[in-house]
């Protein structure tokens, strides 16, 4: 019999193999789980990360244009910004510089 997949532990486990120093997209995810529409669900998903163990480097994912739009489900509206710059990220007016080039596309870095 197989085991029931909760799309939100699918989330986690694709957020966790995001390497330190880039960053994905809400939409990305949800097309690499093949719910290309679902990009909403993601960024529920990692609204209820925070308390996920192991833990899930939810300030990786930011939105299609690199906006920090998650920034406030984080301890502070500063926190996913301080997490980023940690982990040599850099963030302007809450927008990550460079996006295309750290961006990390789990569909060409992943396979099924």
């Amino acid at each position: 019999m197989l085991k029931e997949r909760n799309f939100f532990e699918d989330v986690f486990e694709v957020v966790r193999l995001i390497p330190k120093g880039r960053v994905t997209n809400y939409g990305s995810i949800a097309k690499y789980l093949g719910s290309g529409l679902s990009s909403r669900m993601v960024g529920w998903a990692m609204n209820a990360s925070h308390q996920s163990k192991p833990k899930v480097p939810a300030q990786r994912v930011v939105n299609r244009n690199g906006l920090l739009t998650g920034k406030f489900h984080f301890k502070t509206p500063t926190t996913m910004q301080e997490l980023l710059e940690k982990e040599g990220v850099q963030v302007k007016n809450d927008k990550v510089v460079n996006f295309k080039d750290i961006f990390w596309d789990p569909n060409k870095e992943l396979e099924l």
